[in-house]
């Protein structure tokens, strides 16, 4: 190959305003497949593994990694998972791990302050280090130290090693003095913020995030500092100044030779810090000469012991997806990637009723999965999108063969589909889904009825990890099973073996809809969630929590689908009256906030949804009080203004201003609100929200796209919502009425179930207005004694128990002292034993166990209440007080639709469930039907559960739903 074909490295001049400016060559990567040194920084790794999986479970977006012993494994695993992911995607044919040493190292003798100033290191992480290094000694790694020296200087050592015998040497590493390092021979792999995010940090990737060649990166973070190391730079000096100087004087010794010419603070900062920024360019220099015991030739890689790690793995409950994802790392560079479906040996597109049949037969007995295959041109409609194409699967991973079909609707004659309308509609034929209520509504919409789904996966997921962020069956099956489906890309290299390629025999002229590549990497899917269900079912029955499944959640779904599909009848023009009738008050509160800033002649008025604006108003021109200190100033948040207007002479302007920021803010949400439900009304003159199952930690419905839930129930301009929301048609008849029924203080009455307390309990079966029971008690007057302002000071703090209000936070909700919210708290306690017991109980259960339940055993798992962290901890501890309450209100309701929606069914009425909102049922009644589903109503959620206390249902009837309100 000649010269000319190779690229030219790009060339950047280095000391531009010196006597002596030197052309610097970026150099170009080699290529090395045969000889690819692969070096990790292995506490690097480690520590960015367990804060990013220990996050991931805190957060609910992943499993919390630790061993029925309590043992955490969050480093191990993710060490692990994404050492293999580096080697199979970078196919190293060598490869060295090393680590950090405790004690002190030469930087830290030179300098006592080096690295001082980090967090302290968490409890979980403790431990798990060495465990590590079991697993990479039982695979054959070799792990390489040096006294008194990091890591990075033994890879630093390696690298120069490796670029001398012509290796390409590739360097894990999350530091960035390791940039230096950067040569024609050496890449550092740069962890972003995820595990999955690895950065190739070339030559040229350095100098266009940096503007500087790699070796002098050092000189330029020998001048603005490395927080990391706890080494301080010039102040008022990043990155982009640093970059500047080097261009123009070259190494940091040339650029303080030159610092007399560099002007300004800038360069007056950088004459006073000469030794500081000598300091940092002596620490931040690698070692590259260390004497170390290994020789290239050794770290060649190993075959794993596999005994030894299967041991290890089996301690540390480690599943066979990452077993076989390490063991198959190791097996060489020819390795492909890892599967989770081996078995899979057809995914044919059936094009007749016999052929369908004939499958149909075959699986007869056995679990099918059912898996929607979404296009962008499937027509959508009202609340749904029709499918067109379907994809069954039967098997396991584990069984041979595990077989799919593909069946592509747009184009089945009527014998096929009938075949496919009979299947799906017997529940004698169990099937296994993932989204059962958007799969119910697109073949409803194509006129398919589905029964006999025994598992939704995501609802049964939700089940066992309510907190999780996602559901999606990829992520599902890599956390629970270790099983990983090939992306797209990889899927039609697996196709190459005959008994892996699709059969697309008879296809028509223009090929089916969806590729053999994709219909055979949603087979894989298919057949993968079908372990995945067992799974979790398993998991289910373990924890009690089946009928959860079966008899809540999947009715539910089919019920929530079909409420989507039919929408709520809107009115458009009292929606655009009210959206009208808001702009006057939002420009009355505007123009009354802009008059209380001073601003000179032409100054532009202030944007009062500018955060930064508002911090300079409020905390410097106004001089108001300061709230609590975060990362952008002050903050201005509402419920800080709230309490600043609390501290404040209500006639200054400084209130003033405040409530008219308010007023601003208030009125501004409620017309996003309204316009958001505007956008929302489709062609059929209805809005069809979409309910979320699988949202909320407690098991309530949320609602989006949009929201019903936040409109406000109590103020004016929330009943004129309310008002717009209006009896409609079905297309061929108008409705009569809408008919709402919601629960009577849900919630107390639960706390009143589940604390026993007799007090509680008497007032609720004698009828009585609850608060003003309570107040009673606790004020020591007579009911009828105790007023409208005591009544509302109990309300408030009987709710507030509810979420775990404290004292302090019940002082501020109602504007009182600590001492007399105290007071109450205590008074309130003195009356009511079982509830403080109850509270008190809750807690020391959940902290023991880990979790809390609802009255049917719905769990909210709950890890930070042994949380060394003080505010996760209480943050969890109030949580675990909600939980059973908020949980059992949540699921009561849920049992109420199944059974509504159940007698509606069994008496034949049109009359239909349309919204779900909190508490809340919203019905449009048919002509004639309005007395009926009114009795239906009461009796059935007054029946859905059975308490100690019984369960009081309002209803209303009206012809908009603010009318209907009682």
């Amino acid at each position: 190959m000649s010269d000319q074909s190779q690229p030219k490295p790009a060339v950047v001049v280095i000391g531009s305003k010196t006597e002596n400016p030197q052309e610097v060559q970026l150099p170009v990567p080699v290529s090395r497949p045969e000889r690819k040194l692969l070096l990790i920084d292995g506490h690097s790794l480690a520590f960015r593994a367990f804060f990013a999986l220990s996050r991931a479970a805190e957060y609910g977006n992943g499993p919390a990694f630790v061993t029925e012993s309590g043992e955490h494994t969050e480093a191990v695993y993710g060490f692990l998972n994404t050492m293999t992911k580096l080697m199979r995607e970078q196919k190293p044919t060598h490869l060295v791990v090393s680590f950090d040493l405790e004690g002190p190292t030469l930087r830290s003798q030179e300098y006592g302050e080096y690295k001082g100033g980090r967090d302290e290191t968490p409890e979980a992480f403790h431990g798990q280090v060495p465990r590590i290094q079991a697993v990479l000694e039982a695979l054959g790694v070799p792990v390489v130290t040096k006294e008194g020296y990091e890591a990075d200087d033994v890879l630093a050592t390696l690298a120069r090693r490796g670029a001398a015998a012509d290796f390409e040497v590739l360097v894990f590493s999350g530091d960035r003095d390791a940039f230096q390092m950067v040569d024609d021979h050496v890449t550092v792999v740069y962890p972003g913020r995820t595990p999955s995010d690895l950065k190739m940090m070339d030559a040229a990737a350095v100098m266009e995030k940096y503007k500087v060649p790699p070796q002098y990166y050092p000189d330029l973070a020998a001048l603005t500092g490395e927080q990391a190391d706890n080494l301080p730079g010039v102040p008022g000096v990043g990155p982009g100044f640093a970059a500047k100087w080097i261009e123009a004087y070259g190494d940091v010794e040339s650029v303080l030779e030159h610092a007399e010419k560099i002007t300004g603070k800038k360069g007056e900062a950088l004459r006073e810090n000469v030794e500081l920024v000598r300091r940092n360019r002596k620490l931040n220099r690698l070692e590259t000469g260390l004497d170390l015991k290994i020789e290239l030739d050794q770290a060649e890689l190993p075959t794993p012991n596999q005994d030894a790690v299967n041991a290890l793995f089996d301690d540390l409950d480690f599943g066979s997806g990452l077993r076989g994802r390490v063991f198959e790392a190791f097996a060489g560079p020819e390795a492909g990637p890892a599967t989770a479906v081996s078995g899979l040996e057809v995914a044919e597109t059936v094009e007749s009723a016999q052929q369908l049949s004939a499958w149909l037969d075959a699986a007869a007995g056995r679990e099918t999965a059912v898996r929607p295959l979404r296009h962008d041109d499937d027509a959508p409609q009202p609340g749904g999108r029709e499918v067109t194409e379907l994809l069954l699967a039967r098997g396991s991973a584990e069984e041979h063969p595990a077989t799919a079909v593909h069946l592509d609707l747009m184009d089945a004659d009527s014998q096929l589909e009938q075949v496919l309308a009979d299947w799906l509609a017997d529940a004698e034929h169990t099937k296994v889904v993932w989204g059962f209520k958007d799969l119910w509504k697109s073949l409803h919409l194509r006129g398919l009825e589905l029964e006999g789904v025994v598992d939704d996966i995501a609802l049964s997921a939700y089940l066992i990890e309510p907190a999780r962020r996602s559901y999606e069956l990829e992520a599902l099956l890599a956390d629970h099973l270790d099983l990983q489906v090939a992306p797209l890309g990889d899927a039609g290299a697996q196709a190459k073996d005959d008994q892996l390629a699709l059969d697309v025999a008879g296809e028509s002229a223009d090929g089916p809809r969806t590729s053999a590549e994709v219909a055979l990497r949603e087979a894989e899917l298919a057949v993968a969630s079908l372990q995945l269900s067992g799974f979790l079912r398993g998991k289910l029955e373990n924890d009690g929590q089946t009928a959860l499944l079966t008899g809540m959640d999947l009715p539910l779904a089919k019920i929530l689908g079909q409420m989507e599909l039919t929408g709520v009848a809107v009115d458009r023009q009292r929606v655009d009256a009210l959206i009208k009738s808001l702009e006057g008050p939002i420009q009355q509160a505007w123009d009354a906030a802009q008059a209380l800033v001073p601003r000179e002649e032409g100054e532009p008025e202030i944007k009062l949804g500018s955060t930064k604006q508002l911090q300079t108003v409020l905390f410097e021109t106004l001089e108001l009080p300061p709230t609590k200190k975060i990362k952008t100033g002050y903050t201005t948040s509402a419920a800080a203004l709230e309490e600043l207007l609390t501290k404040v002479d209500p006639e200054s302007p400084g209130a003033q201003f405040l409530l008219a920021l308010r007023r601003w803010r208030d009125t501004t949400k409620l017309k996003q609100i309204v316009q958001g439900l505007r956008s929302a009304i489709k062609d059929d003159d209805r809005i069809h929200t979409d309910y979320q199952q699988t949202v909320a930690a407690t098991g309530r419905l949320s609602s989006t796209d949009p929201n019903l839930q936040n409109i406000p129930v109590r103020s004016e301009e929330g009943r004129q919502i309310r008002g717009a929301f209006v009896v409609g048609t079905d297309g061929q008849d108008q409705f009569q009425a809408l008919v709402t029924a919601d629960y009577s203080q849900i919630e107390m009455r639960v706390m009143g179930h589940l604390s026993k307390d007799e007090g509680l309990i008497e007032a609720f079966r004698d009828g009585e207005d609850l608060h003003r029971y309570v107040g009673s008690k606790v004020f020591g007057v007579e009911p009828e004694d105790v007023t409208a302002q005591m009544r509302s000071k109990v309300k408030a703090m009987s709710y507030g128990l509810v979420y775990g209000l404290s004292s302090y936070g019940l002082s501020q909700q109602l504007n009182i002292s600590v001492d007399e919210a105290r007071t109450m708290m205590s008074d309130y306690f003195k009356r009511f034993g079982g509830v403080r017991d109850f509270l008190r109980g809750v807690v020391d259960v959940a902290r023991e166990n880990g979790y809390t339940e609802t009255i049917d055993g719905r769990r909210r798992y709950l890890p930070d209440l042994t949380s060394d962290n003080r505010q996760l901890r209480q943050a969890a501890e109030r949580m675990a007080l909600n939980a059973p309450i908020q949980g059992s209100a949540a699921d009561i309701i849920k049992k109420a639709m199944i059974l509504v929606d159940r007698e509606f069914q069994g008496q034949g009425l049109r009359s239909r469930v349309l919204m779900q909102v909190h508490d809340e049922l919203v019905v449009e009644a048919a002509t004639g039907e309005v007395e009926k589903v009114s009795e239906i109503l009461r009796t059935q959620m007054g029946s859905a559960i059975e308490l100690s206390v019984p369960l009081e249902v309002n209803v209303g009837v009206g012809p908009d739903w603010n009318a209907a309100a009682h």
